[in-house]
């Protein structure tokens, strides 16, 4: 028979696991929130941030004269092995829940509690020692003490993110070196434009990642404003008056994060603006990861019947019907991913605007959303740089062939041969068949010096001065 302990809150008696680091108010939320099978302990950065804030207000009310070193002590010893990986099996309330984030926080406070408790060399649940809440929890609120947590943590999950895409415009970087001086037709509206490199192709989808990476970055710098000493709603009730400035310094030491204090703390206990932009800037990520994947698959599309003129890594056999065939699994899946955070981002949207007066009961769900979109992406770029853009390879021959039978070509022509004529031998091109530079030829608008002269592949991707014509 399972041993336990019997732990008492305002609607009375339960009883507890004896072993459990979590107590009453952690059991309630469980049983009350059985909504995504997805506990707090699965978002570690979220848990080391709660740690963070617990140790930084212990610190903090020490410094001040209102928590016993003994308790400080003990309190800081149990937010270090969190910080460290331990225990986060014990953060088992649902991520989604109601009660604005104070199952979370309350199951943040037993933990600690407990674990505090057998570093000072007592039992679990002996609270008259030292308590979650008027210990673990002074000076504070759920309302503070939640939505710092999930700014730290986002502060965090973006630097991964912007690694994770600063390590994938380089491989495109890479590959943009390496196809530099393959010659293509670029398209516009899907139909044949005027000559390129593969190189181009490459660096265009390089730069327009690192365009994401600095606004990622910009966004990251607004979550690092924090309510921490706002209490219920902002107006710092049942904290010392020095405490709000005193747990921002001790956080920073703790978390070399450079966290500032809001100037308005009520304003910012209602404000979820900070993860409305964030969430903002991911989608701005996903919806640019989509088109880079959508334009590899069709780059890639064929073999024979398609526009094969980029080879991606075969990384699974692609029918159960169809022998031979390979699908573009990994752009598929990163397209996957960016619709995921696309939708999320209307739920954060939603879940932003429907905060009432002075707090915000649906940061739950923002968390849920936000870490999810932030997680998915920076795997995206990692499964998308190493099973498929550092494989890509060309096939030269095929784009040479494209550019020669384009009537696309016919462009590069035009200032030197005029619209009217440009037009014509399109023109009959199209209907012909017969290609662009076989029907100059004939016609003799153009000699071979200068025709070849056009056609350098250097003079054909970039702006050039063409001489007057007479």
């Amino acid at each position: 028979m399972m041993k336990t302990r019997i732990e008492h809150d305002l609607l009375g008696d339960r009883e507890v696991p004896a072993d459990a680091y979590w107590g009453v108010h952690t059991l309630r939320a469980v049983e009350n929130f059985p909504i995504s099978g997805r506990t707090v302990g699965e978002i570690p950065e979220l848990v080391r941030a709660l740690a963070a804030i617990k140790q930084a207000a212990a610190l903090a009310n020490a410094d001040l004269g209102l928590l016993s070193p003994e308790r400080r002590d003990a309190i800081v010893a149990a937010c270090e092995e969190i910080r460290a990986g331990k225990l986060h099996d014990q953060f088992v309330v649902d991520q989604i829940q109601g009660g604005a984030g104070t199952s979370t926080n309350m199951n943040a406070n037993e933990v600690i509690a407990n674990r505090a408790l057998e570093i000072m060399g007592h039992q679990k649940g002996q609270y008259q020692i030292l308590h979650p809440n008027e210990h673990v929890n002074m000076s504070q609120s759920t309302n503070d003490v939640y939505p710092t947590a999930l700014r730290l943590a986002a502060w965090k999950g973006l630097q991964k993110l912007i690694g994770a895409l600063a390590s994938l415009r380089g491989a495109f970087e890479d590959k943009a070196g390496e196809f530099r001086e393959i010659l293509k037709m670029g398209r516009t509206q899907l139909q044949e434009a005027v000559p390129m490199t593969l190189g181009q192709e490459f660096n265009a989808f390089a730069i327009t990642i690192g365009e994401d990476e600095l606004r990622l970055a910009e966004a990251a710098a607004l979550v690092c404003e924090i309510n921490l000493g706002a209490t219920a709603i902002g107006t710092g009730i049942t904290a010392h008056p020095d405490y709000a400035e005193r747990v921002r310094a001790r956080l920073a030491e703790i978390t070399v994060i450079p966290v500032i204090t809001a100037p308005d703390l009520v304003e910012a206990t209602s404000d979820t603006g900070a993860f409305v932009q964030v969430s903002g800037v991911t989608k701005r990520v996903a919806v640019k990861l989509s088109k880079i994947c959508n334009d590899l698959r069709l780059l890639s599309s064929g073999p024979r019947a398609g526009f094969n003129e980029i080879n991606l890594p075969a990384k699974q056999a692609g029918s159960s019907i169809m022998p031979g065939k390979v699908n573009p699994v990994i752009p598929e899946v990163v397209n996957q991913i960016c619709f995921e955070v696309i939708g999320n981002d209307m739920t954060i949207t939603m879940a932003a605007e429907g905060g009432q007066l002075q707090l915000n009961a649906f940061e739950p769900v923002i968390a849920y959303s936000l870490f999810r979109s932030v997680d998915h992406l920076v795997a995206g770029c990692a499964t998308l740089r190493d099973n498929c853009v550092t494989g890509i390879t060309a096939n030269r021959e095929v784009l040479k062939e494209t550019v020669r039978r384009s009537i696309g070509i016919v462009t590069a022509l035009n200032p030197y041969i005029g619209y009217e004529n440009a037009t014509r031998i399109a023109k009959v091109a199209l209907e012909s068949g017969r290609g662009v530079l076989e029907l100059v030829r004939e016609e003799q608008l153009l000699d071979e010096a200068t025709l070849a002269d056009i056609l350098r592949p250097e003079n054909m991707i970039a702006p050039r001065l063409v001489p007057l014509q007479q």
